[in-house]
């Protein structure tokens, strides 16, 4: 996590909370900030004209938002927080200006372009490649890697994020997340009690989220 004393001697800093269901920005608004999120999970999203939506993510502890939007003068999605949150906002373009000064915020703000250029790729492949099974293991695993690098347990976690939104991030419907995970708990590989996920066996949970393409590739 990025020094928030010493960044503040060159950027404008200012701590905010959110509660559940209450938007950080909408698409269309002015762009003039970045936020780092400080605690909680938040939700991002597109919207089109005639009003369907399609959830892109779900930002955690350490991760930046806001990058999608540098080089426009509004932001290009919607965030909002799925509980309690507290973000920290460095005013923009001053954020800029300071990279010059602190090295650290300048590798933040490349990492997290970075990342989000993998991420993106790595969903694409998914979405486009895998069945919905394969989909919601691939999902759970994302979860756990994060949670991990988090220093969170990576097995035993909660979803915040209600299955609708597991849905439209997945490219399915909301009856098809919840048979794949009444399926993986069926299974043995996953235990699952309304909201909280316990992984059973991570090793099944890949194979799973590998699904036949191991197969092929080893025959």
């Amino acid at each position: 996590m990025i020094d928030i004393a010493a960044l503040s001697a060159y950027v404008p800093v200012t701590r905010r909370r959110l509660r559940a269901g209450q938007y950080l920005y909408r698409a269309g608004q002015r762009f003039n900030a970045l936020y780092i999120v400080h605690a909680g999970f938040l939700r991002t999203s597109l919207c089109s004209d005639d009003g369907r939506q399609q959830v892109t993510g779900f930002p955690m502890r350490g991760e930046l938002l806001g990058v999608e939007s540098i080089g426009s003068d509004r932001y290009s999605v919607d965030v909002v927080a799925l509980d309690t949150c507290e973000v920290i906002e460095l005013a923009y373009p001053a954020v800029m200006t300071a990279c010059a000064a602190m090295n650290a915020l300048q590798a933040l703000l490349t990492q997290a372009l970075a990342t989000e250029l993998r991420r993106d790729h790595y969903w694409m492949l998914t979405l486009g490649t895998l069945g919905a099974e394969q989909r919601v293991a691939a999902f759970l695993l994302d979860l756990s890697r994060r949670h991990r690098a988090l220093g969170f347990c990576a097995s035993h976690f909660l979803l915040r994020m209600s299955r609708v939104d597991i849905a439209s991030f997945l490219g399915l419907k909301h009856e098809t997340v919840t048979r794949a995970l009444s399926q993986l708990a069926a299974r043995g590989i996953i235990a699952v009690e309304r909201r909280e996920i316990r992984i059973v066996c991570t090793e099944k949970l890949q194979r799973q989220a590998d699904g036949p393409q191991v197969e092929r590739r080893a025959a």
